[in-house]
């Protein structure tokens, strides 16, 4: 766990257009989101010495240093487990601020989930160009039963879920219906301008049942987000409010993988989170009901649901009755996934999620919580509490 105290600070956020077909490369993608990000924080590239983005992005650091015209890096690192380990980007850049090992660091990711090599929701085998992202070793033991596609990977988990507590497809799809609504008002977001029910859930077809409709999904997305983190002091002296980084964790555990937690002694309870829940809470020392808002990692919408009881907002198996008693609304308890989520609005690998943490403790949200001071963000394993002071 770190508690960085507001020590550290974003100051600047970019990103492309999110779409299905963006007619350029991941390079292209994370430059333009990169030189946005710059200008957002009133730097520019030459002020830059620190870069963190994902073990699965494909931009390689030296292009990336040539293209964007960073001169000297001192400091870069790569996150594994995918958007679960998404917010370990935080972490990586605030620690090296932190540290003294960089100045200003640059987090990214770049991705073509729709129009790239392979369909990122496509099964994985081993001649498959993303096969690196099937897992460990440990997938060969589920993927001869077929246990090929992210959304299988989780329906495992999700089915036993519902088992254990009574909760039903329309359950989630309650969850699904509030991230929609917020998508419609979001100019950013596919689902923007797309009104969707809880009928509209239920007739989608089922891509894993007795779990997941087309519509638990999140979006194949094509686009870049970047974010630019430096110290609290220089933080003081650049244009925007800066969104502080509060703390940031990390919790891996012993037969996690890096997309299942098939191994784990209970699988209807995402003990991950609740070791990020104690690093982010218990020791950092925030409050659950000193939050303004969450966004919280939804690639599928049982995730979103599993993590709301393991993050301690309510307790196992009460997430369904949480969401139908409208808590995820602005008007709720606990304002979540403002900007539609990753079902909503778009699938950048969870760093969307950041982006619209940081708008929100701006006060430039398309959804707006009234006067924002601390949102929690979070991906299945790693999570950060941002703060405006």
């Amino acid at each position: 766990m770190s508690g960085f105290g507001g020590k550290t600070a974003i100051v600047g956020a970019g990103a492309t257009e999110f779409s299905r077909q963006a007619g350029r490369t991941e390079l292209q993608l994370a430059c333009e989101a990169i030189r946005d990000a710059l200008a957002d924080a009133g730097l520019t590239a030459a002020d830059v010495d620190g870069i963190v983005s994902y073990t699965i992005d494909p931009v390689e650091e030296t292009e990336l240093v040539r293209s964007v015209g960073f001169q000297e890096i001192a400091f870069s690192s790569r996150i594994p487990y995918g958007g679960g380990g998404s917010m370990g980007t935080l972490l990586h850049a605030a620690a090296a601020n932190a540290s003294g090992a960089a100045d200003v660091v640059v987090a990214y990711r770049a991705i073509r989930a729709r129009s790239g090599a392979s369909r990122f929701g496509a099964a994985k085998t081993a001649a498959s160009p993303t096969a690196n992202h099937a897992g460990t070793t440990a997938m060969q033991w589920c993927m001869p039963y077929g246990v090929l596609t992210p959304a299988s990977w989780m329906a495992l988990n999700a089915t036993r879920y519902m088992h254990t507590y009574g909760v039903t497809s329309p359950d989630f799809g309650r969850a699904v219906v509030q991230l929609r609504a917020y998508a419609e008002t979001n100019p950013q977001a596919w689902g923007y301008k797309r009104p969707m029910t809880l009928e509209d859930h239920q007739a989608s077809r089922w891509i894993a049942e007795p779990c997941i409709h087309l519509l638990d999904c999140c979006q194949e997305t094509d686009g870049s987000v970047a974010l630019v983190i430096t110290s609290r002091e220089r933080a003081a002296d650049l244009p925007n409010r800066p969104a502080y980084i509060g703390a940031a964790a990390t919790a891996g555990l012993f037969e996690q993988e890096i997309a299942s937690d098939h191994y784990r002694p209970d699988l209807s309870v995402m003990d991950g989170s609740v070791a990020l829940a104690r690093r982010l809470f218990d020791d950092a020392g925030f409050r659950r009901d000193e939050l303004d808002a969450a966004m919280v990692y939804d690639a599928f919408s049982p995730l979103l649901l599993m993590q709301l009881e393991a993050l301690g907002f309510c307790g196992l198996g009460e997430a369904k009755d949480f969401v139908a008693d409208g808590n995820l609304a602005l008007d709720g308890m606990l304002p979540t996934n403002t900007n539609g989520g990753l079902i909503g609005e778009g699938y950048i690998h969870g760093l969307n999620l950041v982006l619209e943490a940081v708008r929100q403790l701006r006060g430039t949200a398309v959804n707006q919580v009234p006067d924002a001071r601390q949102v929690l963000v979070t991906a299945s394993r790693t999570g950060a509490i941002l703060t405006s002071e």
